[in-house]
């Protein structure tokens, strides 16, 4: 699955045996999606040893209503509207601080929603039940489903980010340690300890430190275009209070956090101006200092690439045809895998210092070795510059096999030119096993 960069059954398949055996395997119950991702998550455990790891958390769903008709519902639920057939997924993509390098998946959590339960409004007191309660629960236990994978790993420290919806103080007053700090987008107008004003008015009312300018991507559900955006930065230490409805729970009263503000200067015409108020853990007394979380906030954009990827831009989970509600969430499992290592390439298409073994096993890389100069030109400028047996070396191949051209002047190479890349690599490495006898042919 991974080199065909497919999760359609019929195309990673050489055979109808083995088409049969792969949806056996996924119908089997015997296969446990915990085990599936426990075998997921010890592989990002092999890359973490020495770094600081951002642990980036997002929810998607996978909306499965086109296929409703055939589809096992009582193993179901409904997204996000409430009506659609599918499932919910939280991954925590764990990426290298220093580099934004997406290392793998440290947690997963899957779950159905119960198209029959009780709407916000109809569950009086929602508000007040304990966060065990909500599905918002999986903001915390993503942070300690992590400490498995990142402290067993030898991580040497871990940022929890999130956006908005992670922005909630029973987070705040569990999560953090030694060990663990947190780095959330504001959702709320909180009140702060000895202050007459709220948060939003106490930062507004802070002297600018200094400027940055950010690169915007191109964002089509919102049609928030590409620009290169200036933003002024305040920052100030703050307590906030608790809220009023935990507070006759064991949280503390306040917390201290540092918070900052970045707000775009001047905003094209049509577009809502960049303006991020950010809450951490981390001290943040300088503009170097909160320069660092807004850079290490920018890569939370990395799991909306791997959602991407997962979905109809990459691999297309949402057309799978299989029937069975726990068959897709396995194969959800085995495609994020996929998903990571096409978002590795991509992202380490440029950076020699990554080792192949990331994403290629050893017999893959032989084979590369092997087919390597064939993939080259003849002028210096169509010679692959990076070292043998790096990530980048690897990639560069096969971007080559891809279609792309090979000059630097070019740009580089993207999912899209990757994933026909990779189709003609594993076509050409299963034909290069048989040859060296590592397969055996059965009629």
């Amino acid at each position: 699955m991974h080199h065909h960069q497919s999760v359609s059954i019929r195309q990673i398949s050489q055979g109808r045996a083995e088409q049969v055996g792969f949806y056996r395997f996924l119908e089997n119950e015997n296969v446990s999606i915990s085990e599936l991702v426990k075998s997921l998550c010890d592989h990002c455990q092999q890359q973490v040893k020495g770094r600081h790891v951002l642990a980036v958390s997002d929810t998607s769903e996978v909306n499965l209503q086109s296929h409703s008709g055939r589809l096992k519902l009582e193993e179901l639920g409904v997204v996000g509207n409430d009506r659609d057939v599918g499932f919910f997924i939280h991954p925590t993509l764990a990426l290298d601080a220093g580099t934004g390098f997406p290392l793998g998946l440290s947690a997963l959590q899957l779950w159905t929603r119960d198209p029959n339960r009780p709407t916000v409004k109809d569950r009086g007191g929602y508000q007040n039940l304990p966060i065990e309660e909500k599905e918002s629960f999986k903001w915390l236990a993503s942070a300690e489903r992590s400490q498995h994978c990142l402290k067993t790993g030898g991580a040497s420290l871990v940022t929890h980010i999130g956006d908005r919806e992670s922005d909630l103080y029973e987070e705040w007053a569990t999560v953090p340690d030694a060990f663990n700090h947190l780095l959330v987008r504001v959702r709320q107008d909180r009140r702060l300890l000895g202050q007459s004003k709220s948060l939003y008015g106490y930062l507004k009312s802070r002297w600018g430190i200094g400027f940055t300018t950010i690169t915007i991507e191109y964002e089509s559900r919102t049609q928030r275009m590409a620009r290169d955006a200036k933003l002024l930065i305040r920052c100030a230490p703050v307590k906030i209070q608790r809220p009023e409805h935990l507070k006759e729970l064991d949280y503390p009263p306040s917390i201290q956090l540092y918070a900052i503000e970045a707000v775009e200067q001047t905003t094209p015409k049509g577009q809502n101006p960049i303006h991020w108020r950010l809450l951490t853990t981390h001290t943040v007394e300088s503009l170097e200092q909160a320069l660092q979380i807004l850079e290490w906030y920018k890569f939370r954009w990395r799991i909306e690439r791997l959602f991407a990827q997962l979905k109809k831009t990459g691999l297309d989970l949402e057309s799978t045809q299989l029937e069975s509600g726990e068959a897709i969430q396995r194969l959800t499992v085995l495609a994020l895998s996929v998903a990571i290592a096409t978002l590795q390439m991509v992202e380490g298409r440029d950076e020699p210092q990554w080792p192949a073994s990331i994403t290629f096993t050893d017999e893959q890389q032989q084979y590369l070795k092997q087919i390597a100069p064939t993939v080259q030109g003849k002028t210096t400028k169509l010679q692959n510059p990076y070292p043998i047996n790096s990530l980048a070396w690897a990639t560069w191949i096969v971007a080559r096999l891809g279609g792309w051209k090979g000059y630097q002047s070019q740009r580089p190479p993207g999912t899209a030119t990757l994933t026909h890349g990779l189709k003609r690599f594993e076509t050409m490495f299963f034909a290069w096993e048989i040859a060296q006898n590592r397969l055996m042919c059965t009629p």
